[in-house]
């Protein structure tokens, strides 16, 4: 009986690692955001490659340009370009606010009502995008915004 038990949970635990190296193999460019309080971004993928840039921002959206075995090249919102070890990022997707500030709105409509408006350079969770505008909730505040005022979605895009 335990050797029946313990086939099973190998079989299990195969699995799950395969899923995991699955999603490791995402085509490129994909968005994910930094999971970490704090991240090093560095010029090369290694630990031996100086640190070019250090991140004090969980969910800070970042673009997903390449893959080098545990590590990632990624695009951060300002364009600066440089590599952080997988662990360090989360599949959660989330935007930024660019120069401007932006209104979210009660529905996704234009003439929709205006719940709460957003400075340049806040980051917040993105959820339903229909392709022209995107959930985007900042803290437990939320609304409704165009897809093309955010960093982290592309234009059309659906989630």
């Amino acid at each position: 009986m335990r050797l029946g038990r313990s086939i099973a949970v190998a079989a299990v635990l195969t699995m799950v690692a395969a899923g995991a190296a699955d999603a490791q193999r995402r085509k490129t460019p994909y968005y994910a955001s930094i999971a970490a309080g704090e991240a090093r971004m560095r010029s090369g993928p290694g630990k031996n490659y100086p640190t070019q840039w250090v991140y004090r921002r969980a969910d800070m959206p970042i673009k997903v340009l390449d893959i080098y075995q545990d590590w990632r090249r990624v695009e951060d919102p300002d364009g600066t370009r440089g590599w952080l070890q997988v662990g360090l990022l989360s599949d959660r997707r989330t935007g930024f606010v660019g120069r401007e500030v932006i209104e979210l709105r009660a529905s996704p409509q234009a003439g929709a009502a205006v719940v709460w408006r957003a400075a340049p350079g806040v980051v917040g969770r993105l959820s339903r995008c229909n392709g022209a505008w995107c959930f985007f909730d900042v803290k437990g505040r939320g609304g409704y915004v165009e897809q093309s005022r955010l960093w982290g979605v592309d234009p059309g895009e659906t989630m």
